[in-house]
């Protein structure tokens, strides 16, 4: 692990040995004890939210889906009570992984499997709506080459225990800001996931309507798609009734290679942004309400 960090000292820090003790705790739960825990943890920790916080999630879900204060309510506070669960599960991945294949099914393998047949590499955009980390752990066990984007994290000892745990499940972690590494990466085909649904400031971003509204979206799947002309995969993961998950991979999206490359990226991101909608409208409590996702737009 020495390659990660440029003195070694910041693997031996309290943040990394503290979550690794959890994580041994989490590992001892049985499934439904950890489920229980998990949405425990998640509805005391509700009250802590910033009511400013609460408050801008509740109206975005009021404004986004059309419904009164009371759901909108239930909906925001259930997106953050879940969160208590995904923890658990996370941490739980030593004792899950053997089992991964068994928790979890693919709806919509073929198209990854046809998109990296191509071999020209596969973005799979998705988003913070469901356990999007187990995803990826997942798709690896399925046998595909999957590369995760990770935004390295302020305290570096938790920065180095999160991303052991992605790859101890096989995937290949790569950081946001190294963009040649991805170019490469896909370009010998593997698939690379991208988190698309936060607001990014307006002079990095494209605005188009989404849920009836403005709305800023990053670029990076259809720049990175653009380039290697490969296959934009729009994938998800939602939690079944009975603590399962289900992972939904739609059909590919091309994006097209005219002069006005501006404009090739805007329809592509636009094709993805409408099926990342519906997803969201589908099982709206499991998307991730309590982020600002218009700040952007009001700035």
């Amino acid at each position: 692990m020495g390659s990660l960090f440029t003195d070694g000292q910041e693997g031996k820090s309290v943040a990394y040995y503290c979550a690794r003790f959890v994580s041994w705790l989490c590992c001892l739960l049985p499934d439904r004890v950890s489920d229980g825990v998990g949405t425990l943890l998640g509805r005391l920790t509700w009250p802590l939210v910033p009511s400013r916080r609460r408050r801008m999630a509740i109206e975005n879900v009021s404004a986004c889906l059309g419904v009164e204060a009371g759901e909108a309510t239930h909906i925001a506070k259930a997106s953050w009570v879940r969160f208590g669960p995904m923890f658990l599960e996370v941490m739980r991945f030593p004792v899950l992984k053997p089992r991964f294949l068994e928790i979890a099914e693919l709806e919509g393998a073929e198209y990854l499997r046809e998109g990296l047949a191509l071999g020209r590499g596969v973005v799979i955009a998705t988003a913070h709506s469901g356990n999007w980390e187990l995803m990826g752990g997942v798709l690896a066990a399925a046998g595909f080459p999957i590369v995760g984007v990770a935004m390295r994290q302020k305290e570096a000892g938790f920065d180095r225990f999160i991303n052991e745990y992605r790859r101890s499940v096989g995937m290949h972690i790569t950081y946001k800001d190294n963009v040649r590494e991805m170019f490469a990466l896909l370009k010998r085909g593997w698939a690379i996931g991208l988190l698309m649904d936060q607001d990014i400031s307006r002079r990095d971003g494209i605005v188009f309507q989404w849920f009836g509204r403005p709305t800023n979206f990053v670029q990076g799947p259809a720049v990175l798609a653009r380039h290697q002309n490969a296959p934009i995969i729009p994938g998800f993961i939602h939690r079944l009734p009975d603590g399962r998950h289900r992972i939904f991979l739609h059909p590919p999206i091309f994006v097209d290679q005219t002069k006005d490359k501006e404009e090739d990226i805007r329809k592509a991101m636009e094709v993805v942004a409408r099926t990342l909608e519906q997803h969201i409208r589908r099982y709206p409590e499991e998307w991730f309400w309590l982020h600002d996702r218009w700040k952007s737009q009001r700035d």
